[in-house]
């Protein structure tokens, strides 16, 4: 029998008692638990966050027989059972702050029943508070808090202030609660995607030392390609036979499709687990990270900040923006990145400005396809066909078909796009683009006033020029002045200049002329 791969499995002793595949992070998790004591890290859904926090759990409580042959069994000698009060918000959909305060109520009821009652009837801090005080004076030992998704609330609230206000404020008692009851706390750490600043939940709590970007933990969740190699070379060459590729064509495609997480400047790559593991399980290449959800959030954030898609995979910006999520901002990178969509591409340290892109094809491809729905007019079942008859029409020459399909993306615009319709039409093309351009060669390009794309397959090349309220005339004549089509003077391959005008009285392509 091959190897279980723990795919959904987040409890480390239930990991470890069925003989489920581990990769062992124990040496981090020592380091971690010797060198401080209060921590907070950032990570995307699905990326091993709630597996190490239940690893905690069961180092905390003395579980020696579970860490045997791991790498902590060789540095800890005295395996100290503590009490460990281990809350979960990623529990439901809040709705209200009843929604919030009912899911740490039912939490905090099985730890008062162990450790000692408590008046139900009071806020659940005060109850926190009084529940840290019990567990150790009747334990004699201090206290270890793990908390995983701490964010869950505030991220279902963004878009609508007055119920993210109540869940901060809840939150920010909640939390703060432990900054004051220090001497009876021996470990602390909290979890999420993101991470709230400013005027947040955490500024009661500001020793919190965050680790999200600390060089010396980008390894503690994640695989490495060194950890690929060393636990998986027996997998990699079979799905090199099952996909009829060879070793090294199977490296690459993995590192092209799962690799590319960075969180910090200047660090090794890490692959998404979720992913890696289920191709390894069912020995085919999928999106598999992309088809467990993506936040309707992003979105949201997207559309109501009238951002350019195009900037997305260009986009620089601070430390400061990456690690800090301002509820009442109006730029939508910081959570973008940290739900993992975008990561670290390049770093410039004289201004200390990062450079952000997509980690890898299975974000870029999976991102863009989900996206497509909000900005067309097309449906979420339809649209991935929609995209194979693009690409079909453009491998066989048919431009007609292309415009009639792309003026059919535009249609029924909607009404809060309207007043920015310039950069409506400019996004949506980005979006075709991208998603083409993963079965074919594509570029994309905009500057100031114009937008202009270049699709390439082994018999055709097309130069198309795109007009806001001009003429397609205008955009041919433009392709001829500014010599677009010089890179491919010697190009054995037939040409097609095409001359585009999106009119903003019919929120459409009005018309387009063809040269070849």
């Amino acid at each position: 029998m091959g190897k279980l791969y723990p795919i959904g499995i987040q409890n480390f002793e239930s990991l470890r008692k069925d003989g489920y595949f581990y990769i062992d992070k124990t040496a981090l998790i020592y380091q971690l638990v010797q060198t401080g004591r209060y921590y907070f890290l950032s990570r995307p859904r699905r990326f091993g966050k709630s597996l190490l926090l239940s690893t905690l759990e069961a180092y905390f409580e003395g579980k020696k027989e579970l860490f045997e042959g791991l790498d902590i069994e060789k540095s800890e000698e005295k395996w100290t059972k503590y009490p460990v009060l281990h809350l979960d918000l990623n529990a439901k959909k809040f709705d209200t702050t009843d929604d919030l305060i009912r899911l740490i109520d039912r939490q905090l009821l099985i730890y008062e029943a162990e450790y000692g009652s408590s008046d139900a009837d009071r806020s659940i801090d005060d109850r926190f508070f009084t529940l840290i005080r019990l567990a150790y004076e009747k334990t004699g030992q201090r206290v270890v808090i793990l908390i995983d998704e701490y964010d869950k609330p505030m991220l279902q609230a963004i878009g609508n202030e007055d119920l993210q206000k109540e869940y901060r404020e809840t939150l920010k008692a909640f939390y703060g609660v432990m900054k004051s009851m220090d001497k009876y706390i021996r470990f602390a750490l909290l979890t999420g995607v993101t991470k709230f600043g400013k005027v947040s939940v955490f500024s009661d709590l500001n020793n919190l030392d965050d680790i999200s970007m600390d060089d010396r933990y980008i390894e503690i969740c994640g695989i490495t390609e060194q950890e690929i190699h060393a636990c998986f070379e027996e997998e990699l060459n079979k799905l090199g036979r099952s996909q009829n590729m060879t070793y090294d064509e199977v490296c690459r495609e993995l590192k092209t499709r799962y690799d590319g997480y960075h969180f910090s400047e200047n660090t090794i790559g890490i692959y998404n687990p979720f992913s890696l593991l289920n191709t390894f399980a069912k020995m085919k290449f999928g999106s598999y990270w992309f088809e467990t959800g993506t936040p309707s959030y992003l979105v949201e954030l997207l559309k109501r900040h009238h951002y350019d898609l195009y900037r997305m995979a260009h986009e620089e910006t601070s430390a400061d923006v990456l690690n800090s999520i301002d509820s009442s901002s109006t730029n939508p990178i910081p959570v973008i990145y940290q739900s993992g969509y975008l990561t670290i591409k390049g770093y410039d340290p004289r201004f200390r400005v990062y450079r952000l892109g997509f980690p890898n094809k299975e974000v870029e491809e999976g991102f863009m396809e989900y996206l497509l729905p909000f900005y067309a007019n097309v449906d979420k079942i339809e649209s991935p066909f929609q995209i194979m008859k693009f690409v079909h029409e453009i491998e066989q020459g048919d431009y007609n078909a292309f415009f009639r399909r792309l003026q059919s993306f535009f249609a029924d615009t909607p009404y809060e796009l309207v007043r920015d319709l310039e950069l409506h039409y400019q996004n949506v093309l980005y979006i075709v683009c991208k998603l083409v351009g993963f079965y074919v060669k594509a570029e994309y390009h905009t500057s100031e006033g114009r937008v202009d794309m270049v699709l390439q397959t082994d018999k055709f090349i097309y130069i198309m020029e795109f007009k806001l309220n001009g003429t397609a005339e205008e955009a041919l004549r433009q392709i001829e002045d500014k010599h677009y089509a010089r890179p491919f003077a010697t190009d054995s391959r037939k040409l097609f200049k095409i001359g585009v005008n999106f009119s903003v009285e019919t929120r459409n392509i009005e018309k387009w002329l063809v040269e070849n």
